[in-house]
């Protein structure tokens, strides 16, 4: 799949709202033909693996067990999450995985592996470095998610030791959606109130800076589609 850029990205505007808030968003991000086909690959694939964590462990189920998990075992893991997430760090979402390293997504060679690689290609990053203001932008990393009803992820800055995040990045990849389905990407002020609730709107790249206090709603048990996106930090080496 040979990815690329919408046609009329605006970036002084971007670099304005970046500068002036620590946040961009550009719509649309890629070309509609590049949109479509990567939605319509995320939306066929059937390796998804939902991830939890417990602290900081994390655990992964993909589709198979989570099927084989008896009612008894489910309100067991119910129960923990919403125990996690009642006063600490929690999520639980459906994952799709990057490698970080080049050589491992060319032998992959998926198009989920093509969109980091294209994140990553130097025309890409002179136009996030160009939105950003940020000039140590070395590569992108990446993976797909979907949340669907009941899943979440509460607050957090993504400042990670020996990471190297500059940025962070959420490309919404769901064609419809509405405010009360939930699945907003929220920002937190120096109260801890919503600064900002963005809407995931299909082919809409929100670009923020690190660190950055954020979090994603709960999708409500009623939302007629599931939250799906491919996210990922915009990186330096060192």
């Amino acid at each position: 799949m040979q990815f690329s850029l919408a046609s009329a990205i605006d970036t002084e505007s971007a670099r304005g709202q970046f500068l002036a808030g620590g946040h961009a968003q550009v719509m649309p991000w890629l070309s509609e033909q590049s949109a479509a086909a990567l939605h319509a690959e995320l939306a066929a694939r059937d390796d998804w693996r939902e991830v939890i964590n417990s602290g900081e462990k994390v655990f992964e189920l993909d589709r198979a067990n989570q099927a084989r998990l008896g009612a008894a075992d489910r309100e067991r893991l119910e129960a923990a999450i919403n125990a996690g997430a009642m006063a600490g760090f929690q999520h639980r979402f459906e994952s799709i995985r990057v490698p970080d390293d080049p050589a491992e997504r060319a032998a992959r060679a998926t198009m989920l592996d093509q969109f980091a690689e294209f994140m990553s290609s130097a025309g890409t990053l002179e136009v996030l470095t160009q939105i950003t203001g940020l000039a140590a932008l070395d590569f992108a990393d990446a993976q797909a998610t979907t949340y669907r009803p009941g899943d979440f992820l509460t607050g957090h800055h993504d400042d990670v030791a020996g990471k190297n995040r500059r940025a962070a990045y959420v490309l919404g990849l769901t064609p419809e959606w509405r405010t009360e389905w939930g699945g907003l990407l929220l920002f937190h002020d120096e109260q801890d109130d919503v600064g900002r609730g963005l809407l995931p709107r299909f082919n809409c790249l929100n670009l923020f800076a690190v660190p950055q206090t954020h979090s994603v709603s709960q999708v409500a048990s009623y939302a007629g589609a599931t939250r799906l996106s491919v996210t990922g930090w915009l990186r330096a080496f060192a």
